[in-house]
């Protein structure tokens, strides 16, 4: 990367697609993109994102009009990802999880005309889906559908409030929320980023193996097409395929989620596979186990890095975790813009180290959810001496001496039993202290006699005790009104494509095996 670029990179604020459109210039035949299929040249990816850019405008797209995208993440997708922000539009990719009567209202709700679908997503939803948009088969017709070799779409300067994305929540009822992030939010995010990697002389080489509608896999995604690098994203997450692309590309930096770091973890072949080129490791996106990120720290090279926000915003904290090694139970300390207050359930402050409602604010917060402004303003906290707007996290914490933050639970599954408050993250440490669990996981279930009581779910190594045994062993170093009530086996924790443990199904299932009297 030049220097120009790398200035520009410096600025308060800058446009995406002139970054990657200079990039694309300068670097020519070096890889820009690989998928499972193939690879893509700088000069190819520039050509490509002009032409598809070209034809949405002359098909009618509008300034800040999205441009939905469906289907598993590939060199295509990613592709109609950066050239609805170069046409002036906005890239809305769709939660390929959700229900049929979702999609649908998320479709709706972002007001695209076109929608971009792969053959395999657009089999199983049938012919007749998205009747109203301008269709777009991914893997097959968008090579015909772009304008011609050498288009170039006309000029678009973004400003800073301009919508670059929508990205929709992971809801399991109803039509997620849509979150909408700004040029400007995006540019303080990963500007910034790409700046530290380049400053550090970091070879720019990531593996995005989450998907393309995850805020969370746009730290793989973004950044290194800004500091002129190389991406790879992969179709679906497997272990010994993500260990063989590590290893292939000479992968420098990556971002996983807790529960493929587990499964990377419990490869029989992890150790054949040569990882020294990694230098920089993410996680975010779901609770990550102390002794899961020590067993990460001890076996994967390179520095690994604990993200803990909302696609929304607020607070983000890092835990340097390679650098604080006895803070393995927290997710840090508020990054440097970002501030944190822990308020009760009044909304006022409580005495440190006292848990309570995570409150937080940064650069980086949504410009709000689309189309609803009531539910946009349900998630802010207004300070009532200041006028300042803070966004609500939706998880209970405490501060510790140092600053560094440790998370007790959600706010929504803090159980109340006997008017006691209970933290399911307490019990789950007191599980995962038994050489039998692999993982586990407590909710609140209904009770006549206390309102609720906790019941817990877990997974086991071979040869393990029976659950009642294990329950019996963790009640006893518990307080009365902790106890398990009933302790499940599960052969797999439910989650989300993203790693999300579902408690929403954990409850669905503690219903069909049986509530305790």
């Amino acid at each position: 990367m030049g220097e120009t670029q790398r200035a520009a990179l410096a600025e308060t604020f800058g446009s995406f697609p002139h970054i990657i459109a200079a990039n694309a210039a300068a670097l020519d035949s070096q890889i820009a993109m690989r998928d499972d299929e193939g690879e893509l040249s700088w000069a190819a990816l520039g050509d490509r994102v002009e032409r598809i850019a070209a034809r949405l405008v002359a098909d009618g797209l509008e300034r800040g009009q999205a441009v939905a995208i469906l289907g598993y993440s590939s060199i295509p997708y990613a592709l109609v990802f950066l050239a609805a922000v170069r046409a002036g539009g906005v890239a809305a990719p769709l939660t390929t999880s959700a229900s049929p009567d979702q999609l649908a209202g998320m479709a709706r709700d972002s007001g695209a005309q076109h929608i971009f679908i792969d053959r395999a997503k657009l089999a199983e939803l049938g012919e007749d889906c998205f009747p109203s948009m301008t269709r777009i088969v991914l893997d097959e017709q968008l090579a015909e559908w772009m304008a011609p070799a050498g288009a170039q779409a006309p000029e678009f300067q973004p400003q800073p409030c301009d919508p670059f994305n929508i990205i929709y929540s992971s809801g399991t009822t109803g039509v997620p929320k849509g979150i909408v992030h700004s040029h400007q939010m995006r540019w303080r995010q990963f500007a910034s980023t790409a700046s530290s990697w380049l400053e550090g002389g970091l070879p720019v080489r990531t593996l995005a193996s989450t998907p393309l509608y995850s805020n969370t896999t746009m730290v793989a995604f973004l950044p290194p097409l800004l500091a002129g690098g190389t991406v790879r994203v992969m179709r679906k997450f497997d272990a010994l395929r993500w260990l063989e692309y590590a290893q292939a590309d000479r992968t420098t930096a990556t971002m996983l989620v807790p529960v493929q770091y587990r499964r990377l973890m419990e490869e029989p072949r992890f150790d054949e596979f040569d990882l020294s080129a990694m230098q920089l490791k993410y996680c975010t996106s779901a609770p990550f186990p102390a002794e899961l990120k020590r067993e990460v720290l001890a076996r994967m090279p390179g520095a690994l890095i604990e993200i803990y926000s909302m696609t929304e915003g607020g607070v983000v904290c890092l835990l340097e975790a390679h650098k604080f090694p006895d803070k393995l139970h927290t997710v840090g300390r508020p990054a440097p813009g970002s501030e944190l207050k822990v308020l009760d359930d009044a909304d006022q402050p409580v005495a440190p180290g006292t848990p309570g409602n995570l409150v937080g604010r940064s650069q980086t917060m949504m410009a709000g959810y689309k189309n609803q402004p009531d539910k946009t303003r349900e998630g802010y906290w207004t300070d009532p001496e200041t006028g300042e707007v803070w966004q609500r996290m939706g998880d209970i914490g405490r501060v510790d001496a140092d600053g560094f933050v440790e998370l007790v639970g959600r706010a929504k599954d803090m159980i109340i039993s006997g008017g006691f408050n209970i933290f399911p993250v307490d019990l789950e440490d007191e599980l995962s202290k038994e050489a039998d669990v692999v993982e586990a996981a407590v909710i609140g279930v209904p009770s006549a006699r206390w309102g609720e009581t906790p019941v817990g779910f877990v997974t086991l190594a071979e040869d393990a005790r029976d659950c009642e045994a294990i329950r019996e062993a963790v009640n006893a170093r518990l307080g009365k009104t902790q106890r398990l009530a009933q302790l499940h086996r599960i052969a797999d924790m439910p989650r989300s494509h993203i790693g999300k443990l579902l408690k929403t199904d954990l409850r669905e299932e503690a219903g069909r095996r049986g509530l305790p009297d």
